[in-house]
């Protein structure tokens, strides 16, 4: 949180809007992707509080509510097909109808920011030691940097990085060793894709990978090619750039607006310790533990 509420004027949503996009243009976003002002509210007000998470889910929702946020900026669109009802039924429609019947605007960059130099591509490289980094595809017309993915050349043995993308994202990390690999196995080349990075990473001439998921046999294909995979859980991959991405949303409003970074929001999938508290309300990451 940034600011006493105090001393907040807020701001138009439209003039939030133009800021966000400012900084990483829906037009960056891949072609399939939902980004955008996603929820209006029919009534005009002043945006005083902003609340980024990287997943809209019912627990977050709940959250704004009780900050009283007038704006949610969720990293992934909440919603991303088309909607043909808005019911009770369905968590996602609940997330839709609590925003409208509480005046909430919805905005979504996902892709958008993934390309954005110094956005969360940008962030993720930042566990690997990074003597030159590039996108893996450069975004035509953009600034230089901006793209998708990220190959970066370093020079780390291959424990020394497990180590320090465990303490970037703070969580647990899964580790495919390539056929031929071991843990001081040098790494001179990474590629990064944030999320699920399986088909933009593929056919890649890497040492290494990080990304979020991919399945069982993205995985063997991958480490048959002597490439070691790096899986972090999807959302751990990108939920870290959020608390850099909450300072400079701040100083672009002129401090005008509080911004806060959701507590609830959390990957759905935890790796626990085999000697699990049983009096513990919750499970822990055996990074954690």
């Amino acid at each position: 949180m940034l600011r006493r509420m105090n001393t907040i004027s807020g701001q138009g949503l439209a003039a939030v809007v133009k800021e966000l996009e400012n900084y990483a243009p829906t037009s960056w976003a891949e072609k399939w992707d939902n980004v955008g002002l996603l929820i209006e509210p029919h009534r005009e007000k002043q945006i005083k509080k902003i609340l980024l998470t990287n997943d809209l889910t019912e627990p977050v929702v709940n959250e704004a509510l009780e900050k009283e946020a007038q704006l949610i900026i969720s990293y992934h669109p909440p919603i991303f097909k088309p909607l043909t009802r808005i019911t009770q039924s369905h968590w996602k429609e609940r997330v839709v109808a609590a925003c409208l019947a509480n005046d909430i605007a919805l905005y979504s960059p996902h892709t958008a920011w993934d390309k954005k130099s110094g956005g969360v591509n940008d962030w993720l490289s930042k566990a690997v030691n990074v003597l030159n980094i590039r996108p893996l595809e450069p975004e035509l017309g953009a600034p230089p940097g901006t793209g998708s993915g990220r190959y970066v050349e370093t020079k780390m043995e291959l424990f020394q990085v497990v180590q320090s993308l465990q303490k970037h994202i703070e969580n647990s990390v899964h580790v495919a060793l390539a056929v031929g690999h071991n843990p001081k196995t040098v790494i001179q080349s990474v590629g990064i894709c944030a999320g699920s990075g399986a088909s933009l990473l593929k056919g890649i001439q890497a040492d290494l990978i990080i990304t979020g998921e991919m399945s069982h046999h993205e995985v063997l294909d991958f480490t048959h090619n002597k490439t070691t995979v790096l899986l972090c859980n999807h959302s751990n991959s990108e939920r870290g750039f959020l608390y850099e991405f909450c300072q400079v949303l701040a100083n672009s409003l002129n401090g005008q607006c509080l911004v806060y970074v959701s507590a609830v929001d959390k990957d759905p999938l935890v790796t626990v310790a085999s000697d699990v508290n049983k009096d513990l309300s919750e499970f822990v990451d055996v990074y954690k533990h």
